[in-house]
Parts: structure tokens; sequence; C-alpha cells
């Protein structure tokens, strides 16, 4: 789809909504300039509140969550921008936990377009988020980049600290097909001499990170493992890792934010934090007081190898329950083989569910289905959509059995989370 330019002023949040989908946020068009000339007309370039980049493969997301969790548990209003969103873009731009209006975003998109037309769906949204951010005066704010870092919307910004979670294959059409590749793009977030804060890295990232922020003079800070004592409020052994890097760009950052750690506040802001789509268990309901029936659900975003391997090792390892059947969905242009290669071995003898997404990018559930049978998987259905298989699987008859699990791309936890919206504030669901 060819990008829109702003023609008139969005007056109403319908107004918003249109435009942004007109947009459409799979739309790329690499290059800073656009951004560096709406954050300079706006005073943004260097925003007025302390300012932290997470990059990196896997376990953004989360860790942009622990970090802004620990910030608030120590009485800091803390602004966080992440991506993608599910149900509505207002999840994207939260000030202490809180989505932002979006009859907020009329305003800044209306400033913003009027001195670019032609910004990209998520320049314009990093955009609101800056600046909704300093007109709420936040003290601090965590931008989850997108892709990559070099060209990334959230680079064109300065940022105070630079966090960086495992750097793994994905993308590879656009960023690189090697670790060392995808590296040099994400090490492109160490632009100046701020501190650094990185996970465990592989040798070849590591090599290449270590490269750049000696080039920046930037110290370059390496998370400890979580102590044992402290227990996160998401599931999985990989969220140890998440949250030990958190905790570490929380250290860094705490004396330039005059704070005081406390440990109380750490295991509160660890243990309080929460994501949807990251190991999420939601409950079975049955029919009743206007509600329609569903079954227990697991739902998870794994969409790369790596992410799909911390879910299979997740469910091996009973931390979460074994699920009861899977729905599975996947964009083309992902390596959707290799997620199948880790996921079916675990779960042949299940039932397969697989919808198609909306979109160019989606992989045809046919498709899907014939590399199953490869794989030694004979119990397959396809839907036209998600919401005709999530309709499908809300017979009374699977309230009571295991999880079904839902995984393979973040836009079919969306379309789930369009079917059971309340799933997607509370981890009590």
């Amino acid at each position: 789809m060819a990008q829109t330019t702003h023609s008139s002023p969005i007056s109403t949040v319908d107004d918003l909504l249109a435009f942004l989908d007109r947009l459409n946020f799979f739309h790329m068009d690499l290059g800073l300039e656009r951004m560096d000339k709406v954050l300079q007309a706006l005073g943004l370039a260097r925003p007025p509140y302390f300012t932290v980049q997470v990059c990196g493969t896997n376990g953004k997301g989360s860790t942009a969550t622990f970090l802004a969790a620990l910030l608030r548990a120590h009485g800091v209003r803390t602004g966080l921008y992440t991506s993608p969103h599910f149900y509505s873009p207002a999840e994207r731009v939260q000030i202490d936990g809180q989505w932002t209006s979006l009859e907020d975003w009329i305003e800044p998109a209306n400033r913003a377009l009027a001195i670019c037309p032609e910004l990209t769906y998520f320049e314009l949204v990093t955009v609101i988020g800056l600046e909704l951010f300093a007109r709420e005066r936040v003290s601090c704010a965590i931008l989850e980049a997108g892709l990559g870092a070099r060209y990334d919307a959230t680079t064109a910004t300065a940022a105070d600290c630079v966090v960086l979670t495992p750097i793994a294959l994905d993308h590879v059409r656009i960023l690189g097909s090697t670790i060392a590749e995808i590296a040099w793009e994400k090490a492109h977030s160490i632009r100046s001499s701020a501190p650094v804060v990185t996970a465990a890295q592989t040798v070849e990232a590591m090599d290449v990170l270590q490269g750049r922020a000696r080039a920046f003079k930037a110290p370059l800070v390496k998370a400890s493992p979580l102590p044992a004592d402290l227990c996160p409020g998401l599931a999985g052994a990989h969220q140890l890792d998440n949250a030990a890097t958190a905790l570490a760009a929380f250290l860094q950052i705490a004396p330039k934010l005059h704070i005081v750690p406390d440990k109380k506040l750490v295991a509160q802001g660890l243990g309080e934090a929460f994501i949807p789509g990251r190991l999420q268990l939601v409950r079975a309901r049955k029919a009743g007081e206007g509600l329609s029936p569903r079954p227990a659900f697991l739902l998870d975003g794994a969409h790369n190898p790596h992410g799909m391997g911390t879910l299979v090792r997740a469910i091996r390892d009973g931390q979460v329950p074994m699920p009861g059947a899977v729905v599975f969905s996947c964009l083309a242009d992902k390596d959707w083989k290799s997620v199948l290669a880790l996921l079916a071995p675990l779960c042949a003898h299940l039932a397969w569910h697989i919808p198609k997404l909306a979109g160019e990018r989606a992989e045809a559930p046919k498709t899907v289905q014939a590399h199953l049978a490869s794989l030694g998987v004979a119990n397959v259905t396809t839907y036209p959509d998600a919401r005709a298989c999530l309709a499908a699987l809300s017979s009374p008859t699977f309230c009571d059995t295991a999880p079904v699990l839902v995984t393979g791309s973040l836009y079919l936890l969306g379309d789930f989370y369009a079917v059971w919206p309340d799933a997607l504030t509370s981890r009590n669901s």
C-alpha cells in the first residue's frame, strides 16, 4: 500500500483511526530525515525528560515493561512507548501504566503532520508519544524500538540510556542474514556516551556492541543474574533474564533520577509487571450473565525461532500447562517453518487450528497445513479468519480442558483480544 500524506486536519478519534489505517502500519520508509525535521521543530530532539531506548530482538517489550514498573514503584512518573498494539493504538503510549486517550492524540498528530505530512505510521505514533510524555510531564520515558535501530524512529531522539535485549535472527530481509549484521543495525542505538546495558549476547553480537560502545566512549554494563529472592510477575524462565536486564538498567539510571533503590519496591515493581501475550494464561469462562463461553487459553506472541524456543521450554519445564489444542497463524515473511519445527514435535498429537491473518503478508493456511503434515501433524483445520476459528473453539465442550495455545504472530493475538478485550488489561482474566 502506498504511503498516504496528510491533506486536512484530524478533528475526531474516528478521523485519527481512519488516517492511521490509511497509513498502514506495515509500511516502512527507511531513513530518519522526516523524524529529524519534526522533532527539531517540536523541540523533542532532546526531550525534557530522561529517555531510555530499549532495542534488541526478543524481550524488548517485557524488559521495557519491567523497567517502567520498577520506576513507578519508586514514585517516578513514567512514560512507556511499545509496539505493536493488539486492540487499540492507545496501548502504544502509556503513562504510569495507563493507556493514553486517543482524544489526546489529535492535537499532537496535527502538529506533527503540519510539519511533515509524509510521516509513516510508526513515525507519527512515536512523535505523538514523545509529545504526550512532554505535555504530561513524565520524569522518564522508556521507548521500545520497532525495527533495528539505525533507521528506527525512536533513534531520532536523544537517549540517556540504551538497553539491549538478546539479539537473534529476525527481519533478515531488512536487517541482515547473520547475527553480526543484525547486531550492527541494533548497535546504532549507541550514539553517544550514554550508558549501555545489555543482556547476555552471543559472542558475535557482543563483539559488535563492544566495538560501537568503545567508539562513543559509552560504558557498557552487562546484566547480572536476577537475585533468587526476586519473583517477576511475568511467567517463563526467560523473564528472569528480562527482569535482570531491566533491574541492571534501573540501577544505572536511579542516581540520575535521584532515586534511592529500595529492595521492597524493587520486588513490588518486578512482581506487578504485566504485559499481555507473553505466556499469558486466560481462564476458562462458562456462559452466563450475558457472557459467552470460552476455553482456557495460553497466549504467547512467539513468531521467530528464539521466541518459540522459549515457549516450548516453558511448556516442557512445566512453567505453563501443556496445551490441549493449538491455534497457529503466521506472516509469510517470517521464518515460520523453523518456528513450527520447534513447536510441532511437542504438539503433534493435538488438534491444530489455522486461521488466515488479514493483510498481504499473511501466510496461506493451506500452505501451513501442508508443512504441518510433513512434520507429522495430521489433525488440522483451517479457517478464513481468526474470528471464525475462535468462535469454533468457544463451545462449552472446551471449557474444562487444557488451555488452547494461541501463538505464531502478534497479529493473531490482536484478533484474540478484539474478541475478548478484557484479557488485554488483566493477568487474571
